[in-house]
């Protein structure tokens, strides 16, 4: 398949030509590669979602299970909407499965030898005009493609945590992306009920270069002798969070903000980017956050 292009008429009498995507291959089935997922089934896409674990497979298909039963328990979705949603879900070890897709996305761990060998990878079994999105929260899409046939094709989609509430996409071009992939995939992030910023191949792009720092901070306070629900009490209050920084912090996962931080320091070579030595500690010592039970604060 490939994407589908659709005429529509603009207010003012103007014929507009829309790109519609009939198919999506998300590589990863962890938390967000898995998210994104149905995220695109949610928005009537057929999307197969691709690991080399199928453990973690089971437990993506698990995780949609769950999340599915939850919206139709609330009435947010019918009985028949969660069929049809699960129908249009499919999962592989096979990468080759890949092959029909219009949208790929690449969603595996934030490691950028792996992010080039999944690139590779993609390149063997995506169609040649296939649009390839790399999910990664600050690694410079330029440098995971360096070596690609085909890095016109390919750019940066940075998905929010959780995929399937949070409305924004950070797009970022490499420097070779082609002006076609970058409009399929402003439609495509349309199409899944996205809002677009462009944002620059900068180290941690908008957000995280100025959020990140802001949970380190607050971690060097803590360090300093500060107590943690103070911290968050005064972030939630003055300055109207609804999370915050430390308590955010464990929602991201502190491996994440450690190694977005490591990214801003070697990236920019500043020293305001150093990464807390508290972060440091807890992550050596398994302490991540809410997905191990266990952060600045116990779940």
């Amino acid at each position: 398949m490939r994407f589908k292009e659709v005429l529509r008429m603009s207010k003012k009498g103007m014929v507009i030509i829309m790109y519609k995507a009939e198919k999506v291959a998300v590589i990863g089935a962890g938390f967000m590669g898995s998210s994104i997922a149905l995220l695109c089934a949610q928005n009537g896409i057929d999307t197969i979602n691709i690991d080399v674990s199928s453990e973690q497979l089971d437990n993506a298909q698990a995780m949609v299970a769950r999340t599915l039963a939850r919206l139709v328990e609330k009435e947010k979705i019918s009985a028949q909407d969660s069929e049809d949603i699960t129908a249009r879900l499919a999962y592989s070890t096979k990468i080759a499965d890949i092959g029909n897709a219009d949208v790929v996305i690449e969603a595996v761990s934030e490691k950028i030898e792996l992010k080039k060998k999944i690139m590779r990878q993609i390149e063997q079994f995506a169609s040649e005009d296939a649009v390839v999105l790399s999910n990664t929260s600050g690694l410079s899409i330029t440098d995971i493609v360096k070596d690609a046939a085909r890095p016109e094709r390919v750019m940066c989609a940075h998905f929010f945590s959780p995929p399937t509430i949070m409305k924004l996409i950070e797009v970022i071009r490499g420097e070779k992306t082609d002006d076609d992939t970058y409009e399929k995939t402003l439609a495509f992030a349309a199409q899944i009920g996205k809002e677009p910023v462009d944002a620059p191949e900068l180290p941690g792009f908008i957000v995280n270069r100025l959020l990140v720092p802001m949970i380190n901070d607050a971690a060097f306070l803590v360090m300093q002798g500060a107590d943690k629900q103070n911290v968050d009490t005064a972030m939630k209050l003055g300055a109207n969070h609804k999370m915050g920084p430390l308590e955010l912090g464990d929602f991201i996962g502190l491996d994440v903000i450690l190694a977005i931080m490591q990214t801003l320091h070697k990236g920019l070579k500043d020293d305001k980017y150093r990464p807390c030595p508290l972060i440091e500690h807890m992550v050596e010592a398994g302490k991540l956050g809410r997905k191990a039970k266990q952060g600045f604060y116990t779940y």
